[in-house]
């Protein structure tokens, strides 16, 4: 693989909406460079036989039985909200426009 130019870390900082000075650039391309070129001595890895993995320790789920169990009433849920509009809690508008 050749090795990343100028142009090419400007445009990945582009992507990754990052503004990167000419002296930060250089140490990106670099940097990059050498992760490239790890990923490309991990291609000759003969890798056939081996079964595809998510994690690297192997691990089962817990899962807990589908039961349904008591909860609490509307009241006990409410009774913290700071501010109330029957059953629901009013929170303050984030959208422009918006405000009650």
């Amino acid at each position: 693989m050749p090795p990343l130019s100028t142009q090419d870390v400007a445009e990945i900082a582009l992507l990754a909406r990052l503004h990167l000075e000419p002296e930060e650039a250089e140490q990106m391309r670099l940097e990059l460079g050498a992760i490239l070129e790890h990923f490309t001595q991990l291609t000759a890895v003969d890798t056939d036989g081996v079964a595809p993995m998510t994690h690297a320790m192997s691990t089962e789920l817990r899962l807990r039985l589908d039961v349904v169990e008591p909860s609490l009433t509307v009241a006990e849920a409410l009774a913290a909200a700071p501010k109330r509009d029957g059953d629901l809690i009013v929170v303050p508008a984030i959208l422009p426009g918006n405000e009650p």
